[in-house]
């Protein structure tokens, strides 16, 4: 199994994720591509103290970027989990 802190990237704060974590109690990560629903909930479990109830993901492909010459380049795959916490339980973003 992957160590917590390889899985979970970081926190997401965005206008829909904050929406979101107010009213269904839902947390938007990136995390690492190679990572399971089952990897995630144990990482956000130990890292943040508390009670997940469902994971979510989203696999994303990297964009095509141009570099200073014709050349074309390519940003890395990356993946979202949208993590619901179960009742009770809060991530403070602050």
């Amino acid at each position: 199994m992957k160590h917590g802190g390889h899985i979970v990237r970081g926190i997401m704060v965005t206008e829909k994720s904050t929406q979101l974590a107010e009213t269904q109690n839902k947390y938007f990560f990136r995390v690492s591509p190679g990572a399971n629903k089952i990897e995630i909930k144990d990482a956000v479990q130990k890292g943040f103290g508390v009670k997940v109830k469902a994971v979510n993901t989203a696999n994303y492909a990297g964009k095509r970027k141009r570099e200073r010459t014709a050349k074309y380049g390519k940003r890395s795959d990356w993946k979202r989990a949208i993590v619901t916490l179960k009742e009770g339980s809060k991530i403070d973003l602050t």
